[in-house]
């Protein structure tokens, strides 16, 4: 009887306060106050069904109301609580859940990197229903213009942050990667195409023949990459065309850790 109560419990939710969310979501889409209106319509209320929600709303300092214009914008409780959220924020906490559910969605291995001291550092792998007989762990330093997580992180790390990376490498990575310091600027500017046109960075048959990778950096509330996610699978079922499912799940994936760590484009 107790699983019962807790599973209705869990699926119950309070309608008006749903209703008043909507209103907060259409203060936090806009990048200026709103008129009354606007808001309104934006929140798809009446607006006098609306407004006893912003007066509750005022009360608390989620909402503030300009008293010349009449116009609405987030107040200051608004704003501590997303300071709060901001500074509880995890990147590896906030990318597992969404890797592990792209994992499933596409039935592909997903890896979750951070820059690390040496370059892009494999911190998540999951694997998916069919695993891949590939040399990677959590620890593994990933080539960084040699695989797609390496090029989605040197499409939007400064290029000096990047050189250092390889230069400063262990003596069998710094050889494997040396041709490519020689033609970094060259190799960069490719990468930052592809990525800015296709929202990804691509990996077929490279480092290792027979297996193609998507690979797509998420950001922070700054706007700095804080993880790359790359979904990698065998040739054979893992299509390399930039529309694939594969291709759309990483950049969704990537969008969706984006949004839970304050990123706005």
């Amino acid at each position: 009887m107790q699983l019962e109560d807790d599973e209705d419990k869990g699926q119950r939710g309070i309608q008006s306060v749903e209703v008043g969310g909507r209103l907060l979501q259409a203060l936090t889409a806009r990048p200026t106050s709103m008129t009354l209106k606007d808001l309104a319509a934006a929140a798809d209320l009446p607006p006098s069904r609306a407004h006893p929600y912003l007066v509750s709303f005022g009360k608390l300092g989620l909402v503030e109301q300009d008293p010349h214009t009449g116009r609405y914008a987030l107040g200051p409780m608004a704003l501590q609580m997303g300071l709060s959220c901001l500074h509880q924020s995890d990147p590896i906490k906030a990318a597992t859940p969404v890797a592990e559910v792209l994992a499933r969605r596409i039935d592909q291995t997903v890896v979750i990197a951070v820059w690390a001291n040496f370059g892009p550092t494999v911190v998540r792998l999951i694997e998916g229903s069919q695993p891949l007989h590939v040399n990677m762990r959590a620890g593994t330093v990933m080539s960084i213009l040699g695989t797609a997580t390496g090029r989605a992180f040197a499409a939007v790390l400064p290029a000096s942050q990047l050189e250092q990376a390889m230069r400063g490498r262990s003596d069998e990575v710094r050889r494997a990667d040396r041709s490519l310091v020689k033609n970094l600027a060259r190799e960069l500017k490719e990468v930052s195409a592809e990525v800015r046109s296709h929202g990804l960075a691509r990996a077929m048959g490279r480092p290792i023949p027979g297996i193609n990778a998507f690979s797509a950096p998420a950001f922070d509330h700054e706007g700095h990459a804080v993880l790359v996610i790359t979904a990698l699978g065998h040739e054979d079922n893992f299509s390399p065309d930039w529309n694939s499912s594969a291709a759309d799940g990483v950049r969704q994936a990537a969008a969706d850790v984006s949004m839970r760590l304050g990123f706005r484009r």
